[in-house]
């Protein structure tokens, strides 16, 4: 199954190695990234393949949700065919 992983906040250090923590500890591959900072503001979009990973999809789910919290960045990970139909211009 492959992902849409966004990530939007305020810029500081350390956003990408505390995301890339979690896909590197569920073995999860990013396929393709885009980020850029607007301002003082962090905003990124990681295609990721779940293929391979060693957790299901809730539990990967629930490690971004206490990640958001606890960084008060705007995390979501939603399955790529739902974010392509939403998404749809």
């Amino acid at each position: 199954m492959k992902a849409i992983l966004t990530i939007i906040g305020k810029d500081r250090p350390g956003i990408i190695y505390q995301v890339t923590e979690i896909l590197y500890n569920y073995n999860i591959n990013i396929l393709d990234m885009s980020q850029t900072i607007m301002e003082d503001k962090f905003v990124a979009m990681i295609n990721i393949d779940l293929t391979k990973a060693n957790a299901d999809f809730g539990k990967i789910t629930a490690s971004f949700d206490d990640l958001s919290k606890q960084t008060k960045l705007e995390i979501r990970i939603q399955n790529e065919e739902v974010f392509d139909v939403m998404h749809r211009i």
